[in-house]
């Protein structure tokens, strides 16, 4: 039986009403540093303040929540559920290994976008749009009505569930690999999972190109053809390093941004890139 202290803690199906409201403005104050951590931490507050008490234990919570975050807004809330279950064991159980929640968080973000993008964006939207457009070109009032029912009340109705379905899922899921002893090997798999990510999403979106050839003729060989021969998109890795080098020397993002724009505009107009 759970002691009184423990129910005390216990999250309720009122505080996770609070989350599916609150995860509407995800968003809302999205920015170029950690995307949707700010509006990720608004979203979680009802839990974390049913759970801790403290300064000390609130300033720990939120400075967790506050690490990088993305993924589709309309799947948000399984997640969101999953970390309150995640919290909510932490609260009760002094063992618990504090440094998973975010890496859960971290390993799931990047899979659920893929689907979450694919089916709300790439399927969901453009069958709505297909039935409102073809009623509104007709002058029929109900095509911007039907619209947004064909894609707001699926929407809803899971951004609703999920976070329930969140909830639960990492309830029992956390006991079960407790009982298995996994936590370790989750955490490790977790961590893996994150790191993946981070290096393809190193490949795919930074983007730096040499134009510059050595010799001439047909033997001219660009010198972007020889690093990429060396590692492709080794150039990518290497500015990924420099900028994470220069986060660990604190300096602020803001100028790092400002720093690479500079190096990308006179590296153009100079002829490098």
């Amino acid at each position: 039986m759970k002691t009184s202290k423990q129910e005390e803690h216990r999250i309720t199906k009122k505080e996770l009403n609070h989350v599916f409201w609150r995860s509407f403005q995800m968003e809302f104050s999205w920015n170029y540093e950690r995307q949707m951590n700010m509006a990720y931490v608004y979203a979680i507050i009802p839990i974390l303040k049913k759970l801790y008490h403290t300064k000390e234990e609130m300033a720990a919570a939120l400075k967790r929540h506050l690490e990088f975050f993305n993924t589709t807004p309309h799947i948000v809330t399984l997640i969101l559920g999953i970390n309150a279950a995640m919290e909510e064991e932490n609260k009760n159980d002094p063992a618990f290994d504090v440094t998973t929640i975010d890496s859960i968080k971290t390993s799931l973000m990047g899979p659920l976008a893929g689907i979450g993008d694919s089916f709300f964006w790439g399927t969901l939207r453009l069958i709505a749009t297909g039935v409102g457009t073809s009623l509104a070109m007709q002058g029929n009032i109900l095509g911007p009505i039907l619209f947004l029912l064909i894609f707001n009340i699926p929407h809803l109705l899971f951004r609703y569930l999920a976070t329930t379905w969140g909830y639960r899922l990492g309830t029992g899921f956390l006991k079960k690999i407790q009982e298995n002893g996994m936590m370790e090997s989750l955490t490790l798999g977790a961590s893996i999972i994150g790191l993946m990510v981070v290096g393809a999403m190193t490949a795919t979106m930074i983007d730096i190109n040499i134009p510059l050839k050595i010799g001439t003729g047909e033997n001219a060989v660009t010198i972007q053809s020889i690093f990429d021969d060396i590692v492709p998109n080794i150039l990518s890795l290497g500015a990924f390093g420099a900028v994470f080098y220069l986060l660990k020397k604190e300096v602020k993002p803001l100028m790092i941004l400002i720093g690479l724009a500079i190096f990308g505009i006179v590296g153009s107009w100079i002829g490098i890139f």
